[in-house]
């Protein structure tokens, strides 16, 4: 049974970089084929696909996001990590983590609410 965290701060401020770290157990990171994702679903909106690290260590980035975004991977701990810079309120969400790629994913975390606020 593969099993997911999400982990890291809860408030943030305005213009500060974002940095969350999911832990995966039961499988791992770099089992062919697996992508591993960040989803984010604001207040009120539906989810939001962020981006993906894949089992090859390639990343792959939500296009109205990319230009703020970092996803990286520490194998050694089953662990991949998103990095969402220049964060504002309009980045207030539950952020969850999950395998699969952008369109369908299997197991989940149990997400983790990021507010921005001063």
């Amino acid at each position: 049974q593969v099993q997911l965290q999400e982990s890291g701060p809860g408030l943030v401020k305005p213009s500060q970089t974002l940095s969350l770290t999911c832990t995966v157990s039961g499988g791992s990171i770099t089992t062919n084929y697996y992508y591993w994702s960040w989803i984010r679903q604001p207040p009120g909106k539906g989810p939001e696909w962020i981006g993906c690290i894949a089992y090859s260590g390639s990343t792959y980035y939500s296009p109205s996001l990319k230009s703020r975004i970092s996803i990286s991977r520490d194998t050694s701990k089953s662990q991949f990590t998103l990095q969402l810079s220049s964060v504002t309120p309009e980045d207030t969400a539950v952020y969850y983590c999950a395998r699969g790629p952008s369109w369908s994913y299997d197991y989940w975390g149990q997400g983790t609410q990021v507010t921005v606020s001063s």
